[in-house]
């Protein structure tokens, strides 16, 4: 392919041998967005003015780059949007773990090893055969790493559709997967935007352990389990306490019940597969960890991104929600005293909580 590539009838051509080079380095589909992110812009607008985003302010920072994608990377034409697959358990396994009150509810996405760096790795390897096959190029790679409006670039190119829970849904793969933006100033002839499939289907809704799906396609981040343990820096408001059960790490609830996503497959990425018993751990092991294991257990892992504070705040909370039994009101003893003033009101909400504590009264 030769320079001219880009602004010729060949743009079809190259949009497809990129999308071949991204089946080969791994990717389960590419797909190509234009940039027109006007009626994504108004949505999000409408979003912050209701304050769901809560306390992630950076949603709405940036002014209109989030949204129009030549203000962020100028240049840009076209986006490269990438899908990679992290289903790492079997539904069965998923759902037996949900029934048992004792373990750790972590996200599946954060059992294995941080996808941005892998994902961002892929899309520069993928920008490079683009380099080879037509020369030098503007581009950009983004994982999560900028004021990029992923989703909606993802279902401008034929990715799946924002489903009720606001996340991205493929007709042949679920929801389970990772996205990647690659900005570039190639004149590529965009794919046909994924229409929605959701229907009548309100099981999400009725999932939500805290009714953060407000209404359907609108989530009120400031209910949401996964802002409550991961964004959220603060005492986790005490209502929501009790709704969190044993998730200490996001929630995957509305995926979990996700019609879709029975044609979800396992991942063949061996470093999106679960780490250091993490998928099946007890709350009461996890709380027992100190900071030094904390940091090592979680090493390249997106877990880390919370503290331990953060850590021991959400294990908390878990614990004052699990079934009564001495192993849960000792470690919960243990850690009465903690040196944080957040761990130590959140232990003291866990053991006001339980009906088996001494010291509950």
């Amino acid at each position: 392919m030769t320079e001219a590539t880009r602004d010729s009838p060949d743009g079809a051509a190259l949009a497809q041998a990129i999308k071949t080079w991204g089946q080969e380095l791994g990717f389960q589909q590419l797909g190509i967005a234009a940039t027109d992110l006007s009626v994504a812009a108004a949505h999000l607008a409408e979003w912050l003015r209701a304050g769901y985003h809560g306390e992630m302010h950076y949603m709405a920072r940036h002014g209109t780059r989030r949204s129009r994608p030549a203000e962020l990377v100028p240049g840009t034409r076209s986006v490269i949007m990438a899908r990679m697959d992290y289903l790492p358990q079997t539904r069965t396994a998923m759902a037996a773990a949900l029934r048992d009150p004792t373990g750790a509810l972590i996200s599946r996405y954060a059992l294995g090893r941080d996808y941005h760096r892998l994902l961002r790795r892929r899309l520069q390897r993928l920008a490079e055969r683009i380099t080879a096959a037509i020369g030098p190029f503007g581009h950009r790679a983004f994982v999560d790493s900028a004021p990029v409006l992923e989703k909606p670039l993802a279902q401008h190119a034929g990715l799946g559709w924002i489903g009720k829970h606001t996340n991205l849904i493929d007709r042949r793969a679920g929801s389970w997967f990772f996205l990647g933006a690659l900005y570039t100033d190639l004149a590529l002839p965009p794919d046909t935007q994924a229409r929605d499939h959701c229907g009548r289907c309100q099981a999400c809704l009725r999932a939500c352990p805290t009714g953060a799906i407000v209404a359907p396609y609108r989530l009120d981040a400031r209910r949401c389990i996964s802002y409550l343990t991961i964004e959220h820096p603060g005492p986790i408001p005490e209502p929501l306490r009790p709704l969190l059960g044993n998730h200490i790490y996001g929630c995957d609830d509305c995926q979990l019940v996700c019609p879709w996503n029975r044609f979800a497959r396992l991942t063949a990425e061996p470093a999106f597969l679960p780490r250091h018993g993490l998928a099946a751990a007890t709350l009461v092991e996890l709380f027992a960890w100190d900071e030094a294991t904390f940091l090592a257990r979680t090493q390249g892992s997106a877990l880390r991104r919370i503290g331990h504070e953060r850590w021991l705040r959400n294990l908390a909370v878990a614990l004052g929600n699990a079934p009564p039994g001495p192993a849960v009101t000792a470690a919960l003893a243990a850690r009465a005293d903690h040196a944080s003033p957040l761990v130590r009101e959140h232990v003291g909400w866990a053991r006001r909580h339980r009906p088996d504590d001494p010291q509950r009264f």
